[in-house]
């Protein structure tokens, strides 16, 4: 019997008992469908994370106080001073801009009562170019206002629709940070939310009226972190080379012994690739037992399926048919259940990944789930691999029944 035979008496077999074939392949239908689903959720989300951080720039570092690595005991806090002393063009000459924030959160309201507590940052002008920032109306934030320690602030279009219930016309209007007055000086353009949350809801304020009158530290003019540009992609290594030295002599370090920490964009980047993809890997295991399910559904049926055809088989064998002809003839049948479940979960793995994006999007955190074909080949060949594998056993004991047996059988 040749391969194209036995296709074809599998499916003159499963067409006969229609309902139980398609009982029979919901099981992996329904695993299929969740492997595909979770892979695309998880490597849509990695894409917008990882996206979101390359956006910035691959040149960005970032420096806070502490070590991660090794534990220092009171390690000095990051300030003001030191970011100047890093902006000096003499001792960092691969450093291209400096801009250290602080952040915290406030009690916001307008004078038609709406009120919200939100993060604010107190930021230099530096940040703004360096994040990306655009904006619809107004002006960022200057180094007068920051020398000024003026009463300003820059708002994300989200806070402003809360507020205001829109987000034109807003500068010259005020807003009350715990209670105090700022004038809205500009609105940022929307840049959407993320995994980190929307930057349409962002305040920003100049670091020194946030130092002096809405968020307290400790130590006389500590930032939370400083953000460094260096001169380019290809010099990020002697720019924090740079930065290490100048905070260990301002620091008196010991020697090894660093109170700082240094993280580039790459390894950022590098650190969210691997925690999504090892969520992703365990969301889409996780799926995959649903897949193991199915499996032990299509040999439990072809099981019943062996027993219901005990004659059948042994008329068969009585008539010239081999071991081998009845072992790939089951083979083939759960073979084919499973392929059929796996082609028709892939559809609805898709429209599930659809629907979660769309769900994503209607709740403020856009991504776009991503279904590859690596994904739709894994599913595809993992699901035909369950139905060879769990027909094996009942392929085997149909194969072995002896015709004289099988043909008493009733």
């Amino acid at each position: 019997m040749n391969i194209g035979q036995s296709i074809l008496e599998a499916l003159e077999s499963l067409n006969s008992n229609r309902l139980r074939s398609g009982l029979t392949m919901l099981g992996i239908i329904i695993g299929v469908g969740a492997v595909i689903a979770m892979l695309s959720v998880g490597q849509g989300a990695q894409s917008t994370i990882t996206g979101a951080i390359s956006g910035i720039g691959t040149n960005l570092l970032f420096v806070t106080s502490g070590n991660r690595t090794q534990e220092v005991r009171n390690p000095r806090p990051i300030t003001m001073e030191d970011a100047q002393a890093i902006s000096d063009p003499l001792v960092s000459p691969h450093v291209a801009a400096v801009a250290p924030n602080i952040m915290g959160s406030a009690e916001v309201s307008v004078a038609n009562g709406k009120q919200t507590n939100n993060q604010i940052t107190g930021v230099t002008p530096e940040f703004f170019p360096m994040q990306n920032y655009a904006l619809t109306e107004g002006a960022f934030i200057s180094v007068e206002q920051v020398l000024g320690q003026a009463s300003v602030v820059v708002i994300g279009p989200g806070i402003a629709d809360k507020l205001f219930d829109r987000h034109e016309g807003l500068v010259g209007e005020t807003v009350r940070l715990n209670g105090q007055p700022f004038r809205v000086i500009g609105v940022t353009a929307s840049k959407g939310g993320s995994s980190f949350g929307s930057q349409d809801n962002d305040i920003f304020v100049p670091i020194s009226t946030a130092q002096a009158r809405l968020i307290h530290r400790t130590a006389v003019n500590e930032v939370d972190l400083i953000y460094v540009q260096a001169t380019s992609a290809e010099t990020v290594t002697q720019a924090t080379d740079e930065i290490s030295q100048v905070l260990r002599q301002r620091h008196h370090t010991p020697i090894g012994i660093d109170d700082f920490t240094i993280f580039s964009q790459k390894d950022i980047l590098s650190i969210a690739t691997t925690v999504t993809g090892v969520f992703t890997i365990f969301i889409g295991g996780i799926a995959g037992i649903s897949l193991l399910v199915g499996g032990i559904g299509i040999m439990n049926i072809m099981l019943v399926s062996v027993t219901e055809r005990t004659r059948e088989i042994g008329l068969r064998k009585a008539l010239g048919a081999r071991k081998r002809d009845i072992l790939v003839q089951f083979l083939t049948e759960s073979s084919l259940l499973s392929l059929f479940g796996g082609v028709i979960g892939i559809g609805l793995g898709w429209l599930l990944a659809l629907l979660v994006g769309r769900i994503a999007s209607a709740s403020g955190n856009p991504f776009n789930p991503t279904v590859n074909l690596s994904s739709i080949l894994l599913a595809t060949i993992f699901s035909a691999a369950v139905g060879l594998f769990f027909g094996i056993y009942p392929a085997t004991r149909a194969a072995r029944l002896e015709p004289v047996e099988a043909l008493r059988y009733e």
